[in-house]
């Protein structure tokens, strides 16, 4: 990896552990610190960035009372040089939360920020700072690019667990130091209420940091803002959130399991049975607590491209929004599909423009995975291992316009089916073969119960390399099968180097990808 020393990382981090301490939470109450200064808005949710490029970065603070928003900028911890950014009013229109784009940032560089939130009626009269940090993208190809990769937090009941250490699994990620974290959806899981204890199997007890918000579904807008909070309680989250921007994509734990556009839940414990109505509020949500730059936009969207210097652009997929209904998935012809016309063609152009040497594809779900909703499909194989039927006719005109595009350095990272593994996809081995081979891998959990490995289907040929997965259903993170992954594209050779990592950073599996190559 040729990434430069970053000066005063160490300290950084000593600063970032002590700002966590400091906003640690009574977890008993799951309710927001207060600070030293007393009556002044305070930032006890921590600050994140996102969306960072070699220019820019969108940060993202919440308030405890309607504050105004503003952030300074340094290239250094002391802040003797600041550049200050006026943002938002934070209000309860967006829950107190929001974001301020910062422009004009040098390339590959460290960019240490600090939040202020001020009185709107006395803008000197301020709480205390919040500081955070990230490293902008370089435009320089020699500077290289590390980012780690993961999804499903807080699921099947497995909360924020203080004996347990809450969601150390941040920990070894940001241990690795990387330029960002590729959250691939399952930020909440709106469906799943977290109790204050849950049996395990060898008799000991899971203890739950509880709120009124998790205690069910979650159906109003207030109810599935508190799933975002309920994950910012946990104080290694908010270190992690502090150092490594992001890049977040949904599924559908957001709203609800295995939703659809137009849906009609006959799930008792809801009384909104309209998934569309759900969706709306769960995207609102969703939008107010990460830094997504295009979901502030009008008629914003989630599916986007991330620039990241000259060697890599990631390709945020969203597989919720347009998708059909889920059905057996065998129908001959399906324009919808899993994507919907207008993001396959979004996807289509994106993908040809791009000069980036490597060309991640995030999908929130597998592609040769058989992931069921009895009795239909919920992902894209269904386990027919001929023809491409049902939403595999648009996966197989994507990998034919990427073949004949001669589009290189395509790589496709999900998470969704909590476990991991690496799948190399082959035409000689596939029912439909008009494609170049290409890589799938699979991380996650990282904070939910782990399942065993899902079927293969061969439509398009995928060979596991290699799979690690408990042999029971929902596995407790007490139990291990937790799980990320790390990208490190060398800026010298340009190689890609893909590690799945348990939840310690214990490295499981690597491969290494060339490039420029066609299909490997």
């Amino acid at each position: 990896m040729s990434h430069r020393p970053l000066p005063g990382r160490r300290s950084v981090l000593r600063g970032s552990l002590a700002a966590s301490a400091a906003l640690s939470l009574p977890t008993a109450l799951g309710a927001a610190p207060a600070f030293a200064r007393s009556g002044r808005p305070t930032a006890g949710w921590g600050v994140q960035a996102g969306d960072v490029t070699c220019d820019s970065g969108l940060v993202w603070v919440r308030s405890d009372r309607p504050a105004r928003m503003i952030v300074e900028t340094s290239a250094t911890e002391s802040f003797r040089t600041a550049r200050r950014w006026h943002g938002p009013l934070l209000g309860p229109g967006t829950d107190f939360t929001g974001t301020t784009r910062l422009r004009g940032l040098p390339s590959g560089e460290q960019i240490h920020y600090r939040v202020l939130l001020a009185d709107p009626d006395d803008p000197r009269r301020t709480g205390e700072p919040v500081t955070g940090t990230f490293r902008t993208a370089s435009a320089k190809r020699r500077d290289g690019v590390r980012f780690v990769w993961s999804g499903d937090l807080a699921g099947q009941g497995w909360g924020i667990n203080p004996e347990f250490g809450g969601y150390t699994i941040y920990n070894a990620m940001a241990a690795l130091d990387p330029d960002f974290f590729l959250c691939s959806g399952d930020t909440v899981y709106a469906d799943g209420p977290i109790t204050e204890t849950v049996a395990l199997p060898d008799g000991r007890t899971w203890r739950n940091v509880t709120t009124e918000e998790k205690a069910k579904v979650a159906e109003t807008l207030g109810e599935f803002r508190g799933n975002f909070r309920y994950n910012l309680l946990d104080e290694n989250l908010r270190a992690f959130n502090a150092r490594v921007p992001s890049i977040v994509q949904w599924d559908d734990h957001e709203v609800t399991n295995n939703w659809y556009p137009g849906e009609i839940l006959t799930d008792a414990r809801y009384t909104e049975k309209r998934v569309d109505v759900l969706a709306a509020r769960a995207r609102r949500a969703f939008s107010e607590y990460f830094p997504i730059s295009t979901l502030r936009r009008p008629g914003g969207r989630v599916h986007r491209v991330q620039h990241h210097g000259p060697l890599l652009d990631v390709f945020v997929l969203d597989m919720r929004t347009y998708r059909n209904a889920n059905s057996p998935n065998d129908q001959p012809v399906d324009p919808q599909g899993i994507l919907g016309r207008e993001q396959l063609q979004w996807l289509k152009r994106e993908l040809s423009r791009s000069r980036a040497v490597w060309k991640v594809i995030a999908s929130d779900m597998p592609i040769g995975l058989v992931v069921p909703d009895a009795p239909n499909i919920e992902a894209v194989a269904q386990g027919d291992p001929g023809k491409p039927l049902g939403r595999e006719l648009q996966i197989a005109e994507l990998l034919r316009f990427v073949k004949h595009r001669r589009i290189t350095g395509t790589v496709w990272l999900t998470a969704d089916v909590h476990h991991t593994s690496a799948q190399h996809y082959q035409p000689s081995k596939a029912a439909f073969s008009d494609f170049e081979p290409f890589w799938e891998f699979v991380s996650g959990p990282l904070n939910a119960g782990a399942f065993p490995a899902n079927a293969l289907d061969g439509t398009f040929g995928p060979d596991r390399v290699f799979v690690k997965a408990p042999t029971t259903p929902n596995v407790s993170p007490a139990g291990g099968f937790q799980f990320f992954g790390e990208v490190d594209i060398d800026g010298h050779s340009g190689e890609l180097t893909v590690r799945l990592r348990e939840q310690d950073g214990t490295v499981l599996f690597t491969q290494v990808l060339q490039p420029g190559r066609v299909g490997q």
